[in-house]
């Protein structure tokens, strides 16, 4: 993710390391802010929030986690204390549906409705789960990483995850049936 002297030279006070450093984040914080928080404004709130205690905060971090992992446990936590202070919003703002040229109208549709389904069964699920399922699928953490940037015991995040699955699969059982959005 980050280059460990860039991380010791933003650490030992230099700025212009500190801003590189933010800059090559940014995107990750913003991305996992959004899978939690679900709607853009509250994403790019949560992500500016988040940069801005790790600026803060960067004298703190010691190499004993991995940077991804710190960074991951910051965001996180400012994520879930975002969805408990707000219940979750619906993002009104249309995205444009881009066609590539090898592929059917219909498919296009149907896989933004799928998205869009998984996306909403997500969001159903307890923000604990919620936030494994993102680490997991969405960013792609080991479950090693996972308990490090949750804090949480590893079997903790294994039974999460676990539920996490059995919920989302009643919450998406028209798909696995061949069912079509309504």
């Amino acid at each position: 993710m980050v280059e460990p002297g860039l991380i010791k030279a933003a650490q030992a006070g230099d700025g212009d390391a500190l801003i590189t450093l933010l800059r090559e984040i940014e995107n990750h914080v913003y991305r996992t802010a959004y899978y939690i928080v679900g709607n853009e404004q509250d994403a790019m709130d949560a992500a500016q929030e988040a940069l801005i205690r790790i600026y803060t905060k960067i004298g703190t971090y010691e190499e004993k986690a991995q940077f991804k992992t710190w960074v991951q446990r910051i965001v996180t936590n400012i994520c879930i204390d975002k969805f408990r202070r707000n219940k979750p919003t619906v993002s009104i703002d249309e995205h444009e549906m881009v066609f590539q040229d090898n592929t059917s109208v219909e498919g296009e549709v149907l896989s933004t409705y799928a998205a869009q389904d998984i996306r909403k069964a997500i969001d159903k699920l307890p923000e604990h789960h919620k936030a494994v399922v993102v680490l997991r699928y969405l960013q792609d953490f080991s479950y090693n990483e996972i308990a490090d940037s949750l804090d949480l015991p590893l079997n903790t995040v294994k039974s999460y995850l676990f539920r996490a699955r059995q919920q989302l699969q009643t919450y998406l059982h028209d798909y696995q049936r061949g069912g079509v959005r309504g």
